[in-house]
C-alpha cells in the first residue's frame, strides 16, 4: 500500500503517463448529479467527523466500564491519527498543487482528495475501534459492509460530481490505509503489552 501511494503521488507530482489514464477515466465517468454530490458530502468533515467521535466515546465509556487497563488509549490513538490526516493531506495538497478536473475551474489543490481522506479515517476508525467489542459475526459484518460502502459512495459520488480525478481517490485510500494500518499496530502492540503483564507506561 505504501508502495503504491509512493507511485500514485510520483505520477501525479511529476505530471506521468498515469495521469492520461486517469483523465480518461474520469471523462467517461463525470456525469454531475444531485445523487453524486450527497454522495460526496458523506466525506465531508461535517458528517464524517460526528460519526468517529461517537464511536469513540461509546469505546472509552465500553472499556472503562469493563475495567480495561489505559481504557483510553484506543481513543485517544484514533483521535489523534484523525488529528494528523487533514495536516498531511493539505501539506501534500500544497506540495503537488495539482489542477482539479475541468468542472472545477482552474484552481489547484486536488491531490490528495481531503473529502476521500477523512471518510477512510472516519469510517474506518469507527469500525476499527468498534471490532473488538462486536460479539457476532453479524454484527461485524455489518459494520465492515457499512464502512465499506459509505467508503465506495463517496469515491464514486467525487468522481462522477466531478470535484476529483479517480487518483486523487485512490491515493487517499492507500494513505488513509496506512493511517489505519499504523494505528492497528499500535493498539495490537498495546494489547500485548497488557496482557503480558508490562507496565502500561505508553506504547514504548
Amino acid at each position: 500500500m505504501g508502495l503504491l501511494f509512493l507511485l500514485i503521488s510520483w505520477q501525479v507530482a511529476a505530471r506521468g503517463p498515469l495521469l492520461r489514464v486517469d483523465g480518461r477515466l474520469s471523462r467517461a465517468l463525470v456525469h454531475p448529479d444531485r445523487a453524486s454530490e450527497l454522495l460526496a458530502d458523506l466525506g465531508s468533515a461535517a458528517v464524517a467527523v460526528p460519526v468517529l467521535a461517537v464511536a469513540l466515546i461509546w469505546v472509552a465509556l465500553r472499556a472503562r466500564d469493563a475495567g480495561t487497563d489505559r481504557w483510553w488509549l484506543p481513543s485517544t490513538a484514533a483521535a489523534g491519527m484523525a488529528a494528523v490526516q487533514p495536516v498531511l493531506v493539505i501539506s501534500l495538497k500544497t506540495l503537488i498543487a495539482r489542477p482539479g478536473p475541468p468542472t472545477m475551474g482552474p484552481v489547484t489543490g486536488f491531490y490528495p482528495s481531503g473529502h476521500t481522506a477523512t471518510a477512510v479515517i472516519a469510517y474506518g476508525g469507527a469500525a476499527l475501534m468498534l471490532w473488538p467489542w462486536l460479539s457476532t459475526p453479524q454484527s461485524r459484518r455489518r459494520v465492515l459492509t457499512a464502512c465499506l460502502a459509505l467508503n465506495l459512495g463517496v469515491a464514486f459520488g467525487l468522481v462522477r460530481r466531478g470535484y476529483h480525478w479517480p487518483l486523487d481517490v485512490l491515493g487517499s485510500w492507500c494513505l488513509g490505509a496506512l493511517l489505519l494500518y499504523s494505528l492497528w499496530l499500535l493498539l495490537s502492540r498495546s494489547r500485548r503489552r497488557t496482557s503480558s503483564g508490562a507496565p502500561s507506561t505508553g506504547p514504548g
